[in-house]
């Protein structure tokens, strides 16, 4: 398969959270920076993640989560490109001119015929919509490398979606933050959620991995690098 070579990059608690709480209310980039502790050294994750590849993958729940449908100033362009999966949708109008202002090209991947983006593909040259009657993510990173040749790709999506990726074999390295925080909570996502093995026969879709790099930051932060063992 002809695929880019992808890097799971995220913050993380050192319990595996992705994020504060079970409710789209909390999140991360909001809540962290106000916890003593842990707010003095918040401030590496998004050092590292300047240095991350130009194309990025998330979901339009995350964009909605952080505020883009809502957000009214204007963006400092940044020369990412993001892909980002949407079905239902979760973003309006105003989310999608925002990151068409933002971004160097979105790309909006979606099963949804009816999707709000088909409005507005006329108003943005920087906006391309992939749809697909199912979501194959196999064949998404394939059109990806081969129709825009895409060859490195950041994945910066929940713990939904990272989950189906590693179960694909989409996941090439891994590159974790850990914040010196413990959040807890049995519905709250985690790095990879989706769904759990229930046999030994499935052993084979658990995925081992090589330490590449460790970093001891500042702050008790840990940045860690590993390959994913295919």
């Amino acid at each position: 398969m002809n695929k880019p070579i992808t890097t799971l990059f995220m913050l993380e608690s050192l319990d595996g959270k992705i994020n504060s709480g079970n409710s789209d209310e909390l999140d991360v980039d909001k809540d962290w920076c106000k916890i003593p502790g842990v707010k003095e050294g918040l401030h590496q994750y998004y050092e590292i993640e300047q240095t991350t590849d130009l194309f990025s993958i998330n979901t339009g729940r995350v964009m909605a989560k952080i505020g883009v449908n809502e957000r009214a100033e204007e963006p400092n362009k940044t020369p990412c490109s993001f892909i980002i999966i949407d079905n239902k949708p979760h973003l309006n109008e105003k989310g999608i001119e925002y990151l068409c202002k933002w971004v160097k090209k979105l790309f909006l991947v979606t099963t949804n015929k009816n999707h709000v983006a088909y409005k507005m593909i006329e108003k943005y040259d920087n906006l391309e919509i992939l749809f697909y009657n199912e979501l194959d993510l196999n064949k998404l990173l394939e059109d990806l490398a081969e129709k825009y040749k895409v060859d490195r790709l950041t994945i910066q999506s929940g713990g939904s979606l990272n989950g189906l990726l590693l179960r694909n074999n989409l996941i090439d390295y891994v590159n974790i933050v850990i914040a010196p925080i413990l959040v807890g909570g049995r519905d709250t996502a985690t790095l990879i959620d989706g769904d759990a093995i229930s046999s030994s026969d499935e052993l084979n879709k658990l995925k081992a991995l090589q330490l590449i790099e460790c970093n001891k930051l500042n702050e008790s932060y840990i940045q860690l690098l590993y390959k994913v063992i295919k």
